[in-house]
This record gives C-alpha cells, structure tokens and sequence, in this order.
C-alpha cells in the first residue's frame, strides 16, 4: 500500500508526461526518486509515512531555493529561474507556509507555555522550540521560527 502522497506524486507524474510537460515530470521523477533512495536506505527497505515522504519535498524544495540563489549570484538567471519554476511544482505538495502572523501568535502560546513551566528569557530558547516545532511541522524554515522565539523572548 502506497502512501497517499506517494501516489499523487506518481500519478501526477503519469500526467505530466503525457502532456509532455517536461519541467513537471522532470521535477516529479527527481522527488520520486529521492523518496525510494529514502525507502531503500538502512537495514531493510519500507514504506515511508506521508509526513516522511513529506519532508523529502521541502528537502528537494529547500535544494531548488538555494540552488536558485547560487546561480542568480552567477549571474545564470535562466538555471535560477529554472530552479524557482521546480520549486514552485514542489511547493504544491507542501502544506501552506505560515504567515508572519500565523507564526508570531504559535511562538507567542509556546513562549507562554514554557514561562508556565519555568523557562524564561534568552535561556529558554530550546524549551520554547521544543514546544513550538511540532506546531509549525514543515510550514516555516527552522531560521524563520528561530529569529521569531529569539523577538519573542528579548520582548520584541
């Protein structure tokens, strides 16, 4: 039995290539790649979660942005564009990111959640993150949490 995310990526990538959409199958096919080299990794090969198969997208989405950067620093802006249009197709088998908003007012219920238990003040970093990361599950980069506990705890 498939994951449900697995199965999409597949059978998306059985639609791309019949409508010859080569960036959509190209991507897909590096994704579902990435995921057996995952399942076959280690003592004996298994079925991944949706959460883990999950996580290999924005790792493969995470390569595409950085990669992007480096080649706009090169001033390749058509390899950069190429990357950017390969996260895109990525990002849609992402859960929606967190807006700044959204982001603040979970740090601000873990920061409360730790002063309960505690923990206050630039010390309580790793508690409050321990709190707030399986909230934020894949939504928001860990620097992106990280700069908003820091805000969050020097009183900002």
């Amino acid at each position: 039995m498939t994951t449900t995310l697995k199965s999409r990526l597949q059978a998306d990538l059985t639609a791309a290539i019949k409508a010859r959409d080569e960036l959509r199958s190209s991507t897909l096919r590096l994704t579902i790649t990435a995921v057996t080299k995952e399942e076959v990794a280690g003592e004996s090969a298994r079925e991944l979660s949706d959460a883990e198969v999950e996580k290999i997208v924005a790792r493969e989405a995470k390569k595409r942005r950085e990669a992007a950067e480096a080649f706009e620093k090169g001033g390749r802006a058509a390899q950069a564009d190429r990357e950017r249009a390969e996260g895109e197709v990525l990002a849609e088998y992402l859960p929606k990111p967190l807006t700044d908003d959204e982001l603040n007012a979970l740090v601000a219920d873990a920061v409360r959640e730790a002063a309960a238990g505690g923990a206050e003040g630039p010390r309580a970093m790793g508690a409050v993150m321990k709190i707030v990361n399986p909230k934020i599950a894949g939504r928001a980069e860990g620097g992106r949490v990280a700069a908003a506990v820091k805000r969050q705890l020097a009183g900002g």
